[in-house]
């Protein structure tokens, strides 16, 4: 069986993005060569990457023409992807393909033989997906700022137990924590 796991980066107050969407300028003060072969590692582990269409519109808009981060930019355009959208008809970034009802088609694909599928960003999807039981485990990159406002990355909801599976800090001062998610 396939792990699910969601993937995000957050203020230590807890929020995923500044207070307009999109303000991701914070990510950079947990950006450096720690965090950059992280993820060249999360592009080694996984064989699908899913995501909500707000982030979804956000990676197709920036990785097909990335100038930087190139071995990034590789995997990002070839691996398999999903965008979970109730409104979109068609997902114009290549090997991406529409899911209507997340929780029943990724429920499917966890069954199935494969790697690990991530949710990256798309903190409204990964709650919807804790929701109904289907995360694994959460990996959150804490940035060492408190924006004081913005997005939070977690919504109220059920209860969850977590189990620290790694705590592991990085060369920028931000941690990576990585959490089995248990039941409700």
């Amino acid at each position: 069986m396939r792990k699910l796991v969601g993937w995000n980066l957050m203020s230590l107050d807890g929020y995923f993005e500044g207070d307009t969407p999109w303000d991701l300028a914070f990510h950079l003060l947990a950006w450096g060569a720690d965090l950059r072969n992280y993820a060249l590692s999360l592009g080694e582990e996984t064989d699908f990457i899913v995501f909500g269409r707000k982030t979804y519109e956000g990676m197709a808009a920036h990785w097909p023409d990335a100038t930087d981060e190139l071995e990034i930019k590789a995997y990002m355009n070839a691996k398999p992807k999903g965008v979970a959208t109730r409104t979109l008809s068609d997902a114009s970034w290549n090997n991406t393909r529409i899911i209507k009802d997340a929780v029943t088609d990724l429920r499917q694909m966890k069954a199935e033989p494969g790697k690990t599928i991530f949710v990256f960003g798309s903190a409204a999807l990964q709650h919807d997906l804790l929701e109904a039981g289907l995360v694994d485990e959460l990996r959150v990159c804490v940035v060492p700022v408190l924006l004081g406002k913005g997005t939070p990355l977690f919504k109220p909801g059920q209860e969850r137990r977590l189990a620290l599976i790694a705590a592991n800090p990085v060369d920028t001062g931000a941690v990576i924590l990585r959490y089995s998610v248990g039941a409700g």
